[in-house]
């Protein structure tokens, strides 16, 4: 299973417009080679490298229907449900790191061989209980941000 974007490759600077500092929307994201048994996918976004213990995760979404091979630019994937940011927001909290070194953005993507029975606003604890137990292929795609 692969995870892409069309905003920006792997490894590379993610756009102003995707962060805090432009219009906070998520970028395009793109999906291949999904398992044929997958029932759901799940995506979160996280900045391990964030001041915050464990870091902080920015979008956590799930039931995320497994035949789509994109969430367009500034939207939520059709059936997908959106959970609580470390921002204690529900949705797409864009990249915003302290000024310094730039911070690496984790797109993490998983296929599940089952829904999620989580309500909308859980958390990512809860989310990652729900990965472990119904994972059955990952990918991941990394951008960088950061501020002077």
């Amino acid at each position: 299973m692969i995870i892409t974007s069309s905003s920006f490759d792997d490894g590379a600077a993610i756009p102003k417009k995707f962060t805090c500092e432009g219009g906070d929307m998520n970028p395009e994201l793109l999906f291949q080679y999904v398992p044929p048994q997958a029932k759901s996918l799940a995506l979160i976004i996280h900045d391990p490298d964030a001041p915050a213990e464990g870091g902080w995760t920015h979008w956590t979404v799930w039931n995320i229907d497994p035949r789509i091979s994109s969430i367009k630019e500034e939207s939520v994937p059709p059936g997908g449900i959106e959970g609580t940011t470390s921002a204690a927001t529900v949705g797409y909290h864009g990249p915003c790191p302290p000024p310094g070194v730039p911070h690496h953005y984790h797109f993490h993507l998983y296929a599940l061989d089952a829904l999620l029975d989580l309500p909308e606003g859980a958390d990512v604890s809860a989310l990652r209980d729900g990965i472990a137990t119904h994972m059955i292929a990952e990918a991941d795609l990394v951008g960088m941000y950061g501020t002077a």
